[in-house]
């Protein structure tokens, strides 16, 4: 199961390997080095890393905003089915009693 990081430790690890770009030779050195320094996965960095690029317009892709509100509606859009299957189950349901006037 992956491990939850505090978002300020994600936040101070990207600005960490920010800072350390210059003094190596490419991003994957800066990215191993913060890791190895803060004791966290060189991968989980680099993925925080690429997300802060894409939620500052650096890089494309879908900003954790987006993700986060794609998320919501994708939960409420599921709880709208289950509404509405209730609904026509309770509706049939109903159009069987005796009495209702479909069924005289």
């Amino acid at each position: 199961m992956p491990r939850r990081y505090d978002p300020e430790l994600k936040q101070r690890a990207v600005r960490m390997v920010v800072e350390a770009l210059p003094d190596h030779p490419n991003r994957t050195a800066a990215v191993r080095h913060v890791a190895d320094l803060l004791g966290v996965g060189a991968e989980a960095l680099r993925t925080w890393h690429r997300q802060a690029e894409i939620d500052q317009g650096q890089r494309p892709g879908v900003t954790t905003d987006l993700a986060a509100e794609n998320k919501r509606l994708e939960r409420e859009n599921a709880e709208l089915r289950k509404a509405n299957e209730v609904l026509k189950a309770a509706s049939i349901f109903f159009a069987k009693e005796p009495g209702h006037p479909r069924t005289r």
